[in-house]
């Protein structure tokens, strides 16, 4: 999971050097960082990037306060007093001196015209809950395999970032290039705010990044960090899908979907996993939906209605936010893993919690039997492209990548696939399914890649209403929902028109309860309810979203294999067959004739009866046969 918040004002260098640098803790006054440091057992910031070879620094090196003051305090290089008592040395004035050691435009500059300059970019890699508890309460080689997979997966994400995504812009965006060198300050935790296990890591990306000017010298630039904000979620994707395969294969675990807020995207989980651990390490959920619940309810007597999908995103910020307790002082990991393992016995006992993994490896082993390491891209790319639509309607190639990776870590539950897979599958998708909305104006610049944008031509289930549970008021079906029917429809049609016997292709191939049973090779049966995360043997009856699904196939099964190229289920296309169209013409025509024998054998309307003429001319229009398009149609 990947979260960006902005380092803007010049003394946000103080809050990461005094918190975040430290563990998210409060640094005692005067104790300088490197020693606070070493006292607290927290390991230091290291820099990562390509762009550290223009500033004279390696990758893995320690981050200095004095150099974290520099570079995102003022926009300096982060040897900038060396650099700057050189030049001095050699006779330079102090401005000029200076002015040699800014990165870019001087803040100063910027601020001059009422503008508040963008430092850096704080980007936030964290695991899934299930993850975050086998390392805390695992042994040493499971907590080297989860922090090696993280590891591992930030690079690759940082990476993927650096190479696809990093451009700057200058020329108020008139002038843009290719930059695939950032400068990032890495920063690793261990706890929250309530000292419960939470790994993850802090990246301050700076906002500075080289370019060759017109002479071709290097020059110093903005990123363009709305490009970058725009692919964070197919980055969080990557992150994601990179270190859960890297741990399951490692350990031969599996993962299975935990619904956490019901109508929304499950998240992929370890199995074995009790729920009840997971609660225990994410304490801030509990305390966010008890604001959240009393939020809701001023929402709902404000505005006479419950609040919509953007709306409860906004609620449950502010209910973080009110719930977000002040900095502590950090302990050394050590110290933290006895804590947890103590509090983790005396809650659940010695059974439950030195037993976590090989109950993991059970059910993971379990789940791995079931599950076809080979993926079939074309249902792929029909989940992929029927989900994204479903959800967006107008969709750029970001969002089919990132649903791509949601989509390989979904049904292959942590196994091993071919690197690249997620990209050929965003391919299929656009190419098989997208149609492209974005079209180039005559006299002006082409758009970049990611500024196409596409839609498709999938039908949008109707929304259906769902029983509350717990005393909770019924709610609407959420887009998530509606785009995994619209998807599961979609692919058990294209089953049928596979599995259909020559010469009953036109013929409905399955019933309601048959469609609902559809061996899916890319979607466990055993766990898509949302409870079978605790209880993967046990049968369940269908949730609303499966039988409106189930009702949606039955609809949609029939249609034959040679309509699946037009890329549609729109049955108002698929039977108009050939031989539906020609039944339509003759149809027309009988109807036309008659029509005409009608109109040339009526008797003439008397010139002081129009009431009745126009009774009879009524009478007709009733009567008149409906033409292409117009009423039910011809019977098969």
């Amino acid at each position: 999971m990947l979260s960006v918040a902005k380092v803007q004002r010049r003394n946000a260098w103080r809050y990461y050097v005094r918190g975040v640098a430290f563990g998210d803790g409060r640094r005692p006054v005067g104790q300088s960082l490197k020693a606070a440091q070493e006292m607290a057992g927290l390991p230091p910031g290291r820099w990562w990037g390509r762009g550290l070879a223009a500033l004279g620094l390696t990758a893995g090196a320690e981050v200095s306060e004095r150099q974290m003051e520099l570079t995102f305090g003022q926009g300096r290089h982060p040897d900038a007093d060396r650099i700057e008592q050189h030049l001095l040395d050699d006779g330079a004035d102090p401005d000029t001196a200076r002015r040699a050691t800014v990165l870019g435009q001087p803040i100063e500059e910027i601020e001059a015209r009422n503008q508040t300059p963008l430092l850096a970019l704080d980007f936030t890699f964290r695991p899934q809950a299930s993850l975050i508890v086998l390392w805390a309460l695992g042994d040493a080689h499971t907590r080297r395999v989860i922090e090696r997979a993280h590891e591992r997966a930030v690079d690759r994400a940082l990476r993927w970032l650096e190479d696809e995504v990093a451009e700057t812009r200058w020329s108020s965006g008139r002038g843009r290039a290719k930059t695939p060198a950032l400068v990032v300050a890495a920063f690793r935790h261990f706890e929250n705010r309530d000292g419960f296990p939470l790994l993850h890591e802090h990246c301050l990306v700076l906002n500075r990044v080289q370019r060759p000017d017109t002479g071709g010298d290097p020059k110093w630039g903005a990123l363009d960090t709305r490009r970058l904000y725009r692919h964070v979620v197919a980055a969080g994707t990557l992150y994601t899908l990179a270190m859960t395969t890297e741990v399951c294969e490692e350990l031969g675990l599996a993962t299975v979907p935990r619904e956490v807020t019901p109508g929304l995207r499950p998240v992929m989980e370890i199995a074995g996993v009790d729920s009840e651990l997971i609660d225990w390490s994410a304490t801030r959920r509990q305390q966010i939906e008890d604001v959240l619940e009393g939020l809701t309810y001023r929402y709902a007597q404000e505005h006479g209605r419950l609040p919509g999908e953007q709306a409860r995103h906004g609620l449950g910020w502010w209910a973080a936010q009110d719930t977000r307790r002040e900095k502590k002082t950090p302990r050394p990991l050590e110290q933290l893993l006895a804590w947890w393992k103590a509090s983790a016995l005396l809650k659940f006992g010695k059974q439950v919690v030195d037993g976590l993994l090989d109950r993991c490896r059970a059910a993971g082993a379990a789940i791995r039997a079931r599950v076809d390491p080979h993926v079939d891209v074309v249902l792929a790319a029909v989940d992929v492209a029927a989900v994204v639509f479903t959800v967006r309607g107008k969709f750029a190639r970001r969002h089919v990548l990132a649903e791509a990776r949601r989509h390989l870590l979904e049904t292959l539950r942590g196994r091993e696939f071919t690197r690249g897979l997620d990209d050929y599958i965003a391919g299929r998708a656009l190419a098989d399914h997208g149609r492209q909305t974005t079209d180039p104006q005559p006299g002006r610049r082409a758009p970049a890649a990611d500024q196409v944008f596409y839609t498709a031509d999938f039908p949008e289930p109707d929304p259906w209403f769902i029983a509350g549970t717990d005393g909770k008021p019924p709610r609407e079906s959420s887009r998530y929902e509606r785009a995994r029917v619209a998807s599961l429809a979609v692919r058990n049609a294209i089953r049928a028109a596979r599995t259909a016997p020559a010469g009953q292709a036109d013929a409905p191939a399955a019933t309601t309860s048959a469609a609902a049973r559809t061996d899916d090779q890319h979607h466990d049966p055993a766990s898509a309810p949302p409870h079978a995360v605790d209880h993967p043997g046990r049968d369940a009856a269908l949730t609303p979203a499966q039988r409106a699904a189930a009702v949606h196939a039955h609809q949609q099964a029939a249609m034959p294999e040679e309509y699946l190229g037009g890329r549609t289920t729109d049955a108002g296309t698929w039977l108009r067959t050939p031989k539906n169209l020609e039944r339509l013409a003759a149809f027309t025509r009988a109807a036309n004739a008659r029509r005409r024998t009608y109109e040339e054998t009526k008797p003439p309307a008397a010139p002081d009866a129009p009431a009745a003429g126009g009774r009879r001319q009524e009478h007709e229009q009733q009567h008149r046969q409906p033409g292409h398009g117009h009423g039910p149609g011809p019977r098969p």
